[in-house]
Formats: structure tokens, sequence, C-alpha cells
């Protein structure tokens, strides 16, 4: 005979393997679900489409942006296969269109007339950039981390401009090809929170 402690201890304990067999057996449909190279980090000629909205999945075009922003969300997505590459969240991106003669010198070469790209995950804590607000500091608009206030600068490589974010957005080179924005080349940078040290 068992006493009622032994019985709720085997009560949790099979239910414990029991979520494990089924989170176990969930994943590889997970996985399926996801086409193959979508979590690959952007590649070189990747084209960038709207991440969300009404034209979420859609080529980005020049003419979609408004100089001086808001900045847009966006995936990049491979022409040849046209997978989207949001496997992974560290492949978003925010997406601005500035005036070329506004961006300094690392940044202005890594932008398609003006247009630059950088990781819509904060460097701090990993949030998700979601705002083009005026600067804290000054009358520029910036990106901006609302979980912990940290804002980055487009026109200078997203350096951080305030809060705690303790290093810029990686950034994402572009050009123009066929009317589109390509990706040029990797991240510069690491996108994300770093680990560690």
């Amino acid at each position: 005979m068992s006493s009622p402690s032994d019985q709720t201890r085997r009560m949790i304990i099979l239910t414990a393997l029991a979520t494990a067999v089924c989170a176990s057996s969930s994943r590889p449909a997970a996985a399926e679900e996801d086409p193959p190279g979508s979590d690959l980090r952007p590649q070189k000629a990747d084209v960038l489409v709207f991440a969300d909205g009404d034209r979420a999945g859609e080529v980005i075009k020049p003419e979609d942006l408004k100089l001086g922003g808001p900045a847009v969300r966006a995936w990049p997505r491979d022409p040849k296969t046209a997978v989207i590459r949001k496997g992974s969240r560290l492949n978003e991106l925010v997406v601005v269109k500035l005036d070329p003669a506004e961006l300094d010198d690392d940044t202005r070469p890594r932008s398609a007339d003006g247009i630059v790209a950088y990781s819509a995950i904060c460097s701090h804590a990993g949030c998700l950039i979601t705002a083009w607000v005026k600067a804290a500091q000054g009358d520029k608009e910036v990106l901006k981390c609302f979980c912990h206030n940290s804002e980055f600068d487009p026109r200078r490589s997203a350096q951080v401009v305030f809060g705690p974010a303790p290093r810029r957005l990686a950034a994402l080179p572009l050009v123009m090809a066929d009317g589109s924005l390509t990706i040029a080349g990797a991240f510069i940078g690491k996108p994300g929170v770093q680990q560690g040290g």
C-alpha cells in the first residue's frame, strides 16, 4: 500500500514524463513548418521584404519608404527559393530612408541611396526595436527600444545615443539591384545581446 505522498510523487513524475514526450514529439512537426534556409542569417543577394502589415512578405522598393522615416520592419528573403528568413528573430531588421548627406562616413558606404538596415533586436536585453521617435537629447528621430529606453542613431552606424544599451545595433550593408533593396554582405557586428563577459 502506498502513502498519499508516494502517489503525489508518482503523479508528478508521470506528468513530467508525459510533458517531455509531448514536447519532443511536437518538435519535428514545428521544425517542418519552417522551410529549409529560413533560419540562416541574411545572405548576400537576399532581398528585403516587409515583416508585417498588409504588405507582409512583399519586396521593399525604395519608393515604399518615406525620406526621413518612419522605419519599417523587414525580413531577408532568398530571391531564388522565396524563403523568408524568419526562422530566427535575430534576422529581423529595421529599415529607414535618410538623406545620404546626413550619414557619417562609416554608414554611407553601407547604405543604398541613404537607405540603411539594422538588426531590430536591441543589444541591451534583446527586446524588439519598435519605434522611430524624436531623440531624448537632440532634435533628430532615432530608433528606440521601449523596454529600457535605449536609443540608436541610424545616421551614425546605430550608435547608442541614450539608455543602457552597451553597443550599437548590428548593421546590414545594402545595395540597389533591379529596383529592390538587396543585401550586400553579412551583418557588421553581432545582432542581439552578447553573452558572457
